[in-house]
């Protein structure tokens, strides 16, 4: 048999003919009227090659092939509305890897908490992190990676969808006791110091040596690492500065024993986001970890605002 010269719609009207064994109720049932469930019956029996209801005492009788039929089509027409009607989601019941891409920066701060989330409220979703690579858009479109923490100023790509996670802003890091932590700093000064790079891509690029580049400053990188952690150990043991993050400079200031200054070319506000593919934007489980991410990142802002340390 064909299935495409099959009215699907007629297992719809099977289905109430044989709970109901009475052409009029299954007719009110499906919303059609008497008529048309009777030619419906007709077109039923034709497929079927069985009369399936037959007179007998009492009303209509089903045939021994509409009671092998009726079990089965009842699991079917219920797999058709589960296939149409998504369940609830319930990140108890859960299974499945969710891969991220960011920085060691998110892995040391944001991460833990939202896990710790996630091995209470849905044991059975495992978390993979991985760095970022050149390739990382054309993964997330392959989902082969299911979310990317990016900045609100970096364009999206195609079929790529955002959402917002959090303020951040500039710091300039130093040891205490650096020679310049406690006099007035300026854009001279900074380009005559050593830097400490976080290169995520290994590119070596910054945006910090363009917006220098329109006061004639040029600055030397001493030292390039993919590592925000490395690179804030370096500053704690030599003095050499960095220009990072401030929620992330804010977290280890004591740790590392550094100071904060502003930077001297003004400071920069942005935006943290997340990043996926439009076409998973739908999916329960990533909404459901996307709103860990969002109420964990909104604690430690709130956090920062007021002077808490969290990871003293």
């Amino acid at each position: 048999m064909n299935l495409k010269s099959v009215d699907l719609n007629l297992l719809t009207a099977l289905g109430a003919l044989l709970r109901h064994r009475h052409v009029t109720r299954a007719a009110d049932e499906v919303g059609l009227s008497q008529p048309a469930m009777s030619r419906a019956l007709m077109r039923l029996r034709h497929l079927f090659g069985d009369p399936l209801l037959v007179r007998g005492v009492g009303g209509l009788i089903l045939t021994a092939r509409a009671e092998a039929l009726a079990p089965r089509l009842t699991l079917l027409l219920n797999e058709i509305k589960a296939l149409l009607v998504e369940a609830p989601f319930d990140p108890a019941k859960a299974r499945r890897t969710v891969t991220v891409v960011g920085t060691d920066s998110h892995a040391v701060t944001l991460i833990p908490p939202v896990l710790a989330r996630i091995r209470k409220e849905a044991p059975g979703i495992d978390l993979v992190f991985k760095g970022f690579t050149p390739d990382v858009a054309q993964r997330v479109q392959r989902g082969e990676v299911d979310m990317v923490f990016s900045v609100a100023h970096q364009p999206l790509r195609a079929g790529a969808a955002s959402e917002f996670l959090r303020k951040d802003g500039l710091a300039l890091v130093m040891r205490r006791g650096h020679p310049l932590s406690q006099t007035p700093f300026t854009i001279e000064d900074y380009g005559r110091c050593e830097h400490v790079l976080v290169s995520i891509l290994d590119d070596g690029a910054s945006e910090i040596d363009a917006i220098l580049a329109t006061s004639g400053v040029e600055r030397r990188i001493a030292l390039t690492t993919p590592h925000f952690m490395g690179a804030l150990a370096a500053i704690a043991g030599t003095d050499m500065v960095m220009t990072l993050s401030r929620s992330v400079a804010e977290r280890y200031r004591q740790t590392f024993d550094l100071v904060l200054r502003e930077p001297p070319f003004g400071n920069r506000a942005y935006e943290q986001t997340m990043v996926w593919s439009a076409a998973r934007g739908s999916d329960p489980l990533m909404q459901w970890v996307r709103g860990l991410m969002r109420e964990e990142a909104a604690v430690q802002e709130a956090a920062e605002t007021s002077g808490e340390v969290l990871f003293p």
